[in-house]
């Protein structure tokens, strides 16, 4: 017990040498890499297209469906 709390928290040299080179290598990748933007470099992107001027119609006759459905639904309940 009495040598566990005598260690000291020092590193050897060995430890710092090592401990520097990694920090050496971590620094140079993070400099290296060319990270993609995630719009203009993505696979997903290829074959898909802009959507069009008629999507708020699309978005009209969703809502109007939906709050026909809710309409009828209160109606029938009501019976």
């Amino acid at each position: 017990m009495a040598l566990f709390l005598k260690q000291d928290d020092e590193r050897s040299e060995l430890q710092q040498k090592v401990a520097a080179e990694l920090r050496r290598k971590a620094q140079q990748k993070s400099l290296d890499t060319d990270y993609p933007d995630g719009v203009d470099d993505s696979q997903y992107i290829k074959g898909t297209k802009q959507t069009t001027s008629l999507a708020w119609a699309w978005i009209l006759i969703l809502a109007t469906a939906t709050i026909i459905v809710v309409w009828l639904t209160v109606l029938s309940m009501k019976r």
